[in-house]
């Protein structure tokens, strides 16, 4: 069982500089009367402009919501205030997030999600650590560090920090031909009650030049949680590197295959893995999957990466690329699964977060 945390809602601060008060105008030397006119003047001028401003004013990300379910927040850095309401009593929180880089991520504020959030188990994706590094943020919190680290250097990598102890762990794609191209890319944590698999899917490459590559991952993956969910139940997450459906990426014409992590290769792997086949679909013993948070937000267009370029943050031009896939009969458990929309900045990626009536 997990520790259980504080009634009250965690918060983080960040340091920030206070900007300076502009000055008020002085009006110029006058008679009384003449100052007294251009007061006048000047107050109905400073309400009309005031006025004006107000109207042509940017609306807020909350106003923005309001109007459009669909809007997501626009900070480029991360807020300087951390806050998330305290998970229910009972349940483990799972959290995933690519981090893009741990050093850089550490640069820009990667410790205070880490606190706020405060995951019974967290997943980080896309790590990039030649070693397993050593970060009070983490060692303190998590007393089981499972580290999957490429053996290319600052490459991929994944790992799944945990406060409570596997059973078992492995690094390992069953069946795969080459190991040394999944080194980095999966770390499954075996509990009591289920499997916990985070992974940092192969990415199809530019002009898809590492398709192929992808298609093996799959092939062998999806024999893989398969065999695992014969076992125990399964959850798997992290940077999944697909969009499965036209509504997970802003431009589905214009990327569809012809961009990695929309193609029809990529996402009919993905949707056989949540659907078994028309002959199977009656057999209570082939495995079904579900998209925790598509299923729970059938119609929201909410992504969890922008890229830092073309100002896609702004645009609200994203892909939904990590997210929770759990066993079905596992989905009754789930109690919330929610996009950190305002975490970015970190990372071009925000964190996912799921909770699980526990124990795992």
């Amino acid at each position: 069982m997990p520790p259980k945390r504080a009634a009250s809602t965690r918060t983080t601060k960040r340091k920030v500089e206070s900007e300076s008060e502009s000055p008020e105008e002085a009006l110029p030397s006058a008679s009384n009367e003449e100052r007294t006119a251009k007061k006048r003047k000047t107050s109905t001028a400073t309400k009309a402009k005031n006025t004006a401003a107000k109207s042509k004013s940017k609306p807020t990300d909350a106003d923005e919501k309001e109007k459009d379910p669909d809007a997501q927040p626009t900070n480029k850095v991360l807020p300087v205030n951390i806050s998330f309401a305290p998970k229910a009593e009972g349940t483990v929180r799972i959290a995933t997030w690519n981090i893009c880089g741990l050093a850089a991520a550490q640069k820009k504020g990667f410790k205070y999600y880490v606190e706020a959030e405060d995951a019974d188990i967290l997943i980080l994706t896309e790590t990039k650590v030649n070693n397993e590094p050593v970060d009070p943020a983490l060692t303190q919190r998590y007393p089981h560090r499972h580290w999957a680290i490429s053996s290319k250097k600052t490459y991929s990598g994944t790992a799944i920090l945990s406060k409570v102890k596997p059973l078992s762990v492995d690094y390992t794609l069953p069946g795969h031909p080459d190991p040394t191209s999944v080194k980095g890319r999966i770390v499954t944590l075996e509990f009591e009650s289920c499997y916990v698999v985070g992974t940092y899917v192969v990415n199809a490459g530019t002009g898809l030049k590492t398709l192929d590559a992808k298609k093996e991952w799959n092939t062998h993956f999806e024999a893989y949680i398969r065999e695992l969910d014969k076992k125990k139940l399964v959850v798997w997450t992290g940077d999944l590197n697909v969009a499965p459906t036209a509504i997970d990426l802003a431009n589905p014409k214009t990327n569809w295959n012809k961009t990695p992590g929309y193609t029809e290769a990529e996402t009919s792997s993905f949707a056989r893995i949540l659907n078994a086949s028309e002959a199977e679909a009656h057999d209570p013993d082939v495995p079904k999957f579900v998209d925790v948070w598509r299923k729970r937000h059938p119609d929201l267009r909410h992504y969890t990466y922008f890229s830092y370029r073309f100002n896609c943050r702004d645009k609200g031009l994203g892909w939904r690329l990590d997210m929770f896939v759990v066993s079905e009969r596992l989905e009754e458990k789930v109690k919330m699964c929610e996009i950190r929309s305002e975490i970015y900045g970190a990372s071009d990626h925000c964190p996912v977060v799921l909770e699980l009536d526990g124990p795992l």
